[in-house]
């Protein structure tokens, strides 16, 4: 049979041959990218029965019927419950038992939401589900496309009366007043920016614009403080933020701002208890890059009556305060390891004690605010996530569900690590791994899939997946290179990997990749690479600078045509990203992006293997960024390796919805690595 033959994309002249692949609207570009599609089935056609075999095997280790952990509110337990065949999760409520368990009632419960049913079986993404404070009505919220616009809707939960808000162009976010009958909401701009907040009451024809922020750097969110007798405003960009409050009591007021924004002075709010008063608690960077925490008076939350609670500690980054009637919950971050800590009235200042030498852990629910506990979401490499209940007094935990694994499975045979690779300027970068204990006990080269994202301060803290486990049962490697630019090691390791230090970004994973093939976990030839977005920048990158390291990659929505995009503020979210990689219509700036952007880049040498996925109606990176890239890297490389571009035509930045889709995704990523490192 005739081998497949890869797309050609037609080379217009001028600085930028493929900028034609930007006409969403012409025809000539989805027959591309379809073509695109059809090549890339062609190449994998011989790997359609390990496809759906792996799939198959995913599935298989997922409890396809399951129940969420019921979180108890009011009169009421809430709930989610997955069935079998079904794409997304079905929400219910029941009366809550006297006894205080957790216990459902199926013959009293209550269905509140269906997605299933909504979605009609193309895509939906749920933005906000908000029950008001009388339990009387659900709000929420639906983006039938993956472009992160959604529209609104409220149920009258004791009717089942679904209205649909007549607001277009709306950001998701829905946000009750005490009232019962005032909804805040917030509306995009032409770049996908909440900028206008506006109050809306119950069966009114229209609501009320409450506030506009015209910076096109901020981004503007609205939210019920801790203790619920508040609403804050928030409008903040990469680097500066702003606060104003409003008496939930009282949503007809106006806002009023507790500190005018600064330049570099980043502060969070939230209301709660504070030796038995209501107080302030404002989390702010004022006295150092790793924030400390303050405290203000419940009548005079002003910046002028902030006091000092919790000092800046250089070596600690305060990444997140969570407050209950008598305890404060501080998320902090040191030596690249998240950590919880208990501040309860009257005792000594207490850190959660966990298993593992490197995981993931955060608050993930406090329940109401005079609750005796709070819930964590505790998970590892090797060990899947659990639910673990705090008690604030003892500190005592328990674990109240973890996510099972169905088949075979045990959680010590799995070994994680934690090592150290050395980058150009001496910086330690650290690494987590893991494996099946027999692949690192016989010290032999292994395959190895090697991810990073390294942006925007997010920390990569290791996690647990099912759809792994098909890697790691056929002697994989997995390992995370936590590089600078993320928050693994606090505010000084993300500004090491912005703006003009960028460069270390890709140094630190090149650094990583160097040290597990020094160490002897594998080798050039076998291994893997992947990112996401801006991760699918740092892919780009190190490519251009080392395709001979890799064997593989895989970009997802990858953040490859930066230069272009930042040069052009019309796009969504440009200008807001200036702060993260700078202006390019400064000389200096063009310069700095310009020499590492994966697109301007590509130059005539071998490339490894490369499969990138994209999402056509994605809104943070568009779909052309991969196209333009793929149609460059076709032109130009020198090899016969495999290159390969999947565009999901009904999917936006976080790719196609529905649990069953997201197992098929893997599937065909894996299959494509078997595919290329000759694994059978």
């Amino acid at each position: 049979m005739p081998m497949p033959q890869p797309p050609v994309a037609r080379i217009e002249p001028g600085s930028d041959p493929y900028r034609w692949l930007e006409n969403r609207d012409a025809p000539e570009v989805l027959e591309y990218l379809k073509a695109e599609n059809a090549y890339l089935e062609a190449e994998l056609a011989d790997q359609a029965e390990l496809r759906e075999r792996l799939f198959q095997e995913i599935k298989g280790r997922i409890r396809e019927t399951d129940l969420s952990l019921p979180v108890p509110w009011g009169p009421w337990l809430y709930y989610t419950r997955t069935s079998a065949g079904d794409e997304y999760p079905r929400h219910y409520r029941c009366p809550r038992p006297a006894d205080g368990s957790l216990k459902v009632d199926e013959s009293t419960e209550q269905l509140l939401l269906d997605p299933n049913a909504l979605a009609g079986g193309g895509y939906l993404s749920l933005g906000a589900f908000s029950i008001s404070p009388d339990h009387a009505w659900l709000a929420y919220s639906l983006d039938s496309s993956g472009e992160e616009v959604f529209r609104l809707y409220v149920k009258n939960l004791a009717s089942g009366e679904v209205i649909p808000l007549p607001f277009e162009s709306c950001d998701g976010s829905l946000t009750w007043a005490n009232d019962n009958r005032t909804l805040f909401f917030a509306t995009l701009d032409d770049t996908h920016r909440p900028h206008r907040l506006f109050r809306y009451r119950l069966g009114e024809a229209s609501a009320e614009e409450v506030f506009h922020e015209p910076d096109g750097r901020f981004f503007l969110s609205c939210y019920r403080s801790s203790s619920e007798r508040q609403l804050l405003l928030l409008l903040n960009s990469k680097t500066t933020s702003e606060t104003w409050v409003l008496d939930a009591e009282h949503p007809e007021q106006a806002f009023r701002c507790l500190a005018p924004r600064e330049e570099g002075h980043e502060y969070y709010v939230d209301h709660g208890c504070l030796d038995g008063a209501w107080a302030w608690l404002i989390r702010s960077n004022q006295a150092g890059i790793n924030f400390a925490l303050y405290a203000a008076p419940d009548a005079t939350p002003e910046r002028p009556y902030w006091r000092e609670l919790i000092g800046h500690d250089p070596q600690v980054m305060l990444e997140d305060v969570s407050l209950n009637r008598d305890a404060i919950v501080l998320s902090l971050r040191e030596q690249g390891l998240p950590i919880i800590e208990v501040r309860a009235a009257g005792q000594a200042p207490a850190r959660v004690k966990l298993p593992d030498a490197a995981y993931s852990l955060y608050v993930q629910d406090n329940l109401e605010f005079d609750s005796p506990v709070i819930r964590l979401r505790y998970e590892s490499l090797n060990r899947p996530a659990q639910i673990r209940q705090l008690d604030l007094a003892s500190g005592e935990q328990t674990v109240l569900k973890e996510t099972p694994v169905e088949g075979p499975f045990n959680a010590d045979a799995y070994e994680s690590r934690r090592i150290w690779a050395t980058a150009p300027d001496g910086t330690q970068v650290p690494i987590s791994l893991v494996a099946r204990r027999e692949v690192l006990a016989a010290g032999r080269p292994a395959p190895l899939y090697l991810y990073g994202y390294g942006a925007y301060g997010s920390s990569l803290d290791p996690w647990f997946s099912h759809a792994r486990l098909s890697l790691l049962e056929r002697g994989f490697v997995f390992a995370i290179a936590h590089v600078r630019g993320g928050g693994e090691l606090g505010e000084a390791w993300y500004r090491a990997g912005k703006l003009e230090h960028k460069h270390n970004t890709f140094d630190d994973f090149i650094a990583c990749a160097e040290q597990l093939i020094a160490a002897g976990y594998t080798t050039p030839q076998r291994l893997a690479i992947s990112g996401g977005s801006a991760g699918g920048l740092l892919i780009g990158a190190v490519l251009n600078q080392r395709p001979e390291l890799f064997a593989a990659a895989i970009a997802e929505v990858p953040f490859v045509d930066v230069l272009n995009t930042m040069l052009n503020p019309e796009l969504p979210l440009t200008v807001t990203e200036y702060d993260e990689w700078g202006n390019p219509s400064d000389p200096v700036v063009y310069q700095r992006i310009k020499g590492y952007a994966p697109y301007e880049n590509v130059r005539a040498q071998a490339y490894p293997a490369i499969l990138v996925v994209a999402g056509y109606n994605d809104s943070r990176v568009q779909y052309w960024e991969a196209a333009k890239w793929v149609a460059r890297l076709r032109a130009s490389k020198t090899d016969s390796n495999l290159l390969l571009l999947k565009t999901d035509l009904d999917a936006g930045h976080a790719g196609m919805s529905g649990r069953y889709q997201a197992y098929r995704d893997a599937a065909l990523e894996y299959a494509f690595l078997f595919k290329v490192l000759g694994i059978e």
